[in-house]
């Protein structure tokens, strides 16, 4: 990173950087002059920090009279933010508002979350998605992309168009070097471009070309206009160093704890949790935070078939090819979390959140690692779209927590089916899973359309149940084996091919074994015919 940042920007000296903010400051003010509303992405980091710093200061600068446009500032919370961070950047926002309405800075914050049915509890704990991995990053654009997305859209809806602040640096790292060389093909003028991904929307940079040493130069040179204590966000940044050490940035030839990363807290797309785990390492008030650690580390696996489903989601066999040991195999896609890991986690994050809460400082008593919300969709999506009427939900949370759990949701204890049916129907199926599964899915299909006028549609939902759960996982994956020989088989034009497969698979002249049983037959004596 040092020899990034000394190849592509050279140091400047204090005189130039000061005269590059009064260039800037000048740039600000005639942008916000202009009639298109401005949008500043603030994360609470450094970089973030700095380009609010400098809007602020620029508008502070005008005179009262020419302060009549509002300048949004956006943060989004994926609810699984590193606790420190969160608690910063709240508390930052409270400041922020605060101060402006005070001293008639037109600055307006917003907070904006996922919505509760693109949650990372919801989706992992609920509907069962494995940790993200890079060929499965179904985090990113649900938190943090569409709720930003969503106002920034209701803002050009309003107003016809935006101007986008971001802290983007190119000495960030090679990669965001080149990604913001790719997007010069866009650009207006210096530190503007359009944005090709949003239209009526402008992208505005104004310190892509700062070094790290000089956003922390600023930082700690120029006060906070809010009123908050830059000192305290160093500090932040210097705990989430693995040896506590950013030496004191006195100029721009100081090199400074500039590769801190803060973000979510469950995140697998990284190999450690170099921040947090530097946190606790580094501060013994800080040790509070292990459980979120262990959890983190216990996600992070790269083998976690045994934990999957060996369907997808929509309750069908996939097959990919992967080399192993110079060879090809063909095996099935793994599915999501199955019923028993999906309860396993919900148990590990409310255990998480009991501990934290007593050994948590006194400000952070309140921390909350899976809200009511989430609670109350995982349960929805666990009784209604997964049909496990055992309805464990709010058992889990009164083991662990001591407490009963109070859905917002109106009479959703109410059902026909519930425990007691689920452990007589878990006994009469004993060690047969798909069994159960497939008399949960039928019980509770009927259920759903019991009180229903119109009962349209129930025979599809009920032939799904039989696609989906009728078959064990050796059957289900020999299916989708054979199927995938007759598609090659087909596509390629091999009729000899197609026939032997048919003739193989679907004969009814072939008897190689015993009639087989039914599940019925089984289960209460019939007798094979010999």
């Amino acid at each position: 990173m040092a020899e990034l940042q000394t190849s592509l920007f050279p140091p400047r000296t204090v005189s130039e950087l000061v005269e590059d903010i009064k260039i800037l400051t000048q740039e600000i003010q005639q942008l916000y002059q202009e009639d298109i509303p401005i949008v500043v992405g603030w994360s609470g980091g450094k970089d973030s920090t700095v380009i609010l710093e400098l809007v602020w200061n620029a508008i502070a600068a005008l005179p009262l009279e020419e302060r009549t446009k509002t300048i949004y500032v956006i943060t989004n919370d994926t609810l699984v933010e590193n606790p420190i961070v969160s608690a910063w950047v709240r508390k930052s926002l409270e400041k922020m508002q605060y101060v402006a309405r005070k001293k008639q800075i037109p600055i307006k914050t917003h907070l904006t979350h996922p919505a509760v049915q693109d949650t990372f509890w919801a989706c992992l704990i609920g509907k069962g998605y494995p940790a993200p991995r890079n060929r499965f990053r179904w985090c990113t654009e649900r938190m943090k992309i569409s709720p930003t997305d969503s106002f920034i859209r209701e803002v050009i809806r309003k107003h016809g168009e935006v101007i986008l602040v971001l802290g983007t640096r190119k000495a960030e790292s090679v990669k965001r070097a080149n990604n913001m060389a790719k997007h010069r093909e866009w650009r207006i003028k210096d530190r503007l471009n359009t944005n090709p991904s949003r239209p009526n929307s402008l992208i505005y940079l104004p310190i892509e070309d700062w070094r790290t040493d000089e956003v922390w130069l600023y930082l700690m040179q120029w006060d906070n206009p809010w009123g908050s204590n830059n000192k305290d966000l160093f500090a932040m940044y210097r705990g989430a160093t693995a040896d506590n050490e950013c030496p004191l940035v006195v100029d721009t030839s100081t090199p400074s704890c500039g590769s801190s990363r803060f973000g979510c807290w469950v995140c697998t797309m990284v190999s450690q949790d170099k921040s947090m785990e530097a946190m606790i390492q580094n501060d013994e008030e800080k040790e509070w935070l292990q459980p979120l650690l262990d959890i983190r580390n216990e996600l992070d696996l790269k083998e976690d078939k045994d934990k999957r489903d060996f369907r997808r989601i929509y309750g069908k066999v996939e097959l990919f090819e992967r080399k192993k040991e110079e060879e090809t195999e063909i095996v099935p896609i793994p599915g999501p979390y199955t019923k028993y890991w999906r309860e396993y986690w919900l148990r590990r994050v409310l255990e998480a959140q009991v501990e934290v809460r007593k050994n948590a400082p006194e400000d952070m008593k309140d921390i909350t690692l899976i809200t009511p919300e989430e609670l109350s969709e995982i349960r929805r999506i666990w009784l209604e779209e997964k049909h496990e009427f055992d309805d464990s939900l709010p058992r889990i949370y009164e083991e662990v927590t001591g407490e009963p759990f109070n859905d917002s949701r109106p009479g959703v204890g109410h059902s026909l089916l519930g425990s007691d049916e689920w452990d007589i129907l878990s006994e009469l199926c004993g060690d047969d899973t798909m069994h159960l599964e497939l008399m949960a899915k039928l019980l509770d299909t009927e259920r759903q359309f019991y009180t229903k006028t119109r009962r349209l549609g129930i025979y599809n939902k009920l032939e799904k149940c039989f696609e989906t759960s009728s078959r064990g996982e050796d059957e289900a994956i020999d299916n989708a084996h054979l199927k995938r020989k007759l598609k090659k088989a087909s596509a390629e034009g091999d009729i000899t091919e197609v026939k032997q497969q048919l003739k193989e698979n679907f004969n009814p002249e072939k008897e190689t074994q015993p009639k087989q049983l039914s599940w019925g037959d089984r289960k209460f004596g019939k007798k094979v015919d010999s």
